[in-house]
């Protein structure tokens, strides 16, 4: 269980979790603006830090730990020899490597989540796209429940319920001091289904309809006779204040997950939501949709 449910095969100035996943992301954008201008190869400063060209990919995106000397040994490569210079870039190296709150569901979260857990606690805006679940921000937790254990929550493993415990610790981020704002455009189709019987879909369905009246919560609907023209499958892109940071999409598919940050994905994929935020119900209409729904349930 990652994002929504899905069943997977694998097992600023702030020094919080989400301060130090934005520090990593920007010191990995600048270092990738230093080598360019140093007109230096990837491969050539891989090398230099003993390290492979994927992972030195991996540090420019701010998606791998840093280690100090690596970063100090890049800056004299790349011509940083001011002192004050290079302390500022040491500083966020310590901040960028402090552990996510996160750290301690590794043990049933596979390495492909993580990535996302970290970059959805940094973005200042977050769409999302869904077919099939509520977005897990806004499940609750006897819904995630009849997800996670394909319906049978009798029987429930320790380490599906730790897993559920990850995705309501994540759902803070959306009451917490500085929320991100969360866009969710849903298929009709998701509405009515009775995802672990009638008294949690109900209850599903209020909890949706309280948090879309939330500032920061907005949730339109896709009517069923405008359902699959926009988008093929659920996909959500996360996007961050800082000019540094590249947007990134993430898609969810059974045994992993892809993180799309190339300008030209990224236009795909906006222009993906655009149509559908526009062949969606007003954020007002919808939820007069969920409304009428649960006077029927």
């Amino acid at each position: 269980m990652a994002e929504n449910g899905r069943p997977e095969v694998s097992g600023g100035d702030s020094t919080s979790a989400r301060g130090a996943t934005a520090r990593r992301m920007v010191l990995g954008a600048q270092l990738r603006r230093l080598r360019e201008s140093a007109g230096i190869s990837r491969s050539d400063a891989a090398y230099a830090v003993r390290a492979s060209d994927s992972k030195l990919s991996r540090m420019e995106l701010g998606r791998v730990a840093f280690k100090e000397r690596d970063v100090a040994d890049l800056l004299t490569m790349y011509g940083v020899s001011d002192a004050a210079e290079r302390d500022v870039f040491l500083d966020m190296v310590k901040h960028a490597n402090q552990p996510g709150w996160w750290r301690r569901y590794n043990d049933v979260m596979p390495n492909w989540f993580q990535d996302f857990v970290g970059l959805e606690e940094s973005a200042s805006l977050i769409q999302a796209f869904e077919l099939q679940f509520v977005p897990g921000l806004l499940q609750i937790e006897e819904y995630a429940l009849a997800v996670a254990t394909r319906g049978r929550p009798e029987y429930v493993p320790d380490e599906v319920r730790k897993r559920i415990a990850l995705r309501m610790e994540r759902q803070k981020i959306l009451t917490g001091v500085r929320p991100p704002s969360l866009w969710v455009v849903l298929d009709e189709s998701v509405l009515h289904r009775p995802i672990g019987g009638r008294q949690v879909h109900r209850a599903q369905l209020e909890h949706l309809l309280e948090m879309a009246q939330r500032p920061n919560v907005t949730v339109q609907v896709v009517p069923n006779q405008l359902s699959g023209y926009a988008a093929e499958h659920p996909f959500t892109i996360l996007r961050f204040a800082e000019a540094e940071l590249p947007h990134v999409v993430y898609v969810e598919h059974m045994s992993g997950a892809l993180y799309l940050d190339g300008l030209a994905e990224i236009e795909v994929y906006s222009r993906a939501m655009d149509r559908l935020m526009v062949d969606a119900e007003t954020p007002d209409r919808s939820r007069q949709i969920l409304a009428k729904l649960l006077s029927q349930i």
